[in-house]
């Protein structure tokens, strides 16, 4: 499947009237995983990206060119997979955002998410999200969507504004986006059913949702909403460190490998590495 038709599928899911859950992937193997257990949709999230390619928290010291090269690899395994990434602020200004879009439809991505959060952290600012002015949020808006190429790849306009500044200012920044033509909008932060549905109400595109508290978890109230996709947080990764953590552990206190707990078995690993695909590719290439 090409890239233009997993966007289609993306697409899809957009116009129709459910709310999904995606898979939060991770690296191939994860993106296979995803596929096999029929989720329409996976997501790698820029949180993710800093703890896999850097081994660092969440601020802002990823580069493009390694969240890319990530989301490339990802999207070569799992290719009948529609994958939405986390594309932070752009890496930069509006010039770099539509540097960002480039990268990030040359890497096969079919949605990316924009945000207008201030990064990286200004010095003496102190802790706390801070948001660009509604303003620069537009130039971003308008230099992604300046950028694309292929006019199925999804842009997504996303802010934090909800538990920063109030709803008031959420509206006005959602508007202004969807006035510049992204094709969806993404809340971080909303806490309850009055913050979404105003919100709602308000707006015209679909609607993408962060992690959100069980008050917000019934799917059919959140599709009522216009919410085409919400995510569920990113346990795959975290619950992979645990396990990694606990095996290496295991072992160092002198536990036998033979009787290590959480080891998957073989016949998952052949599956997601597509092993059998590359015993019949090497007997049909290479004979014997």
């Amino acid at each position: 499947m090409n890239p233009s038709e997993r966007r289609q599928k993306f697409r899809a899911v957009l116009a129709g009237d459910r709310c999904l859950h995606p898979g939060s992937v991770f690296d191939p193997l994860s993106a296979r995983i995803v596929q096999d257990l029929g989720f329409e949709l996976g997501m790698f999230a820029g949180s993710v990206a800093s703890l896999v390619i850097l081994g660092s928290p969440d601020i802002a010291l990823i580069t493009l060119s390694e969240f890319a090269e990530q989301a490339r690899r990802i999207c070569r395994a799992a290719n009948g997979l529609p994958l939405m990434v986390d594309a932070d602020h752009g890496y930069g200004n509006a010039l770099g955002v539509m540097r960002t879009v480039e990268e990030m439809e040359a890497a096969g991505v079919c949605a990316l998410t924009i945000e207008d959060t201030l990064l990286p952290q200004a010095h003496g600012a102190g802790a706390g999200i801070r948001l660009t002015s509604i303003d620069e949020g537009i130039g971003k808006m308008k230099g992604a969507l300046a950028a694309r190429q292929d006019p199925s790849l999804v842009i997504v306009g996303r802010t934090s504004a909800i538990s920063v500044t109030g709803v008031e200012d959420t509206i006005a920044r959602l508007q202004a986006y969807e006035a510049c033509g992204v094709d969806a909008l993404f809340l971080v932060g909303v806490k309850t059913c009055e913050q979404l549905q105003t919100v709602s109400a308000a707006t015209k595109l679909p609607l993408i949702l962060g992690g959100v508290p069980d008050a917000l978890s019934d799917a059919q109230w959140l599709a009522s909403q216009r919410v085409r996709i919400c995510l569920q947080g990113h346990a795959p990764y975290m619950a992979a460190i645990g396990a990694a953590y606990d095996t290496l552990k295991a072992l160092r206190e002198g536990t036998p490998p033979a009787k290590l707990e959480r080891v998957p078995a073989p016949e998952l690993i052949k599956q997601a590495s597509r092993e059998a695909d590359y015993t019949r590719l090497a007997r049909d290439l290479l004979g014997g």
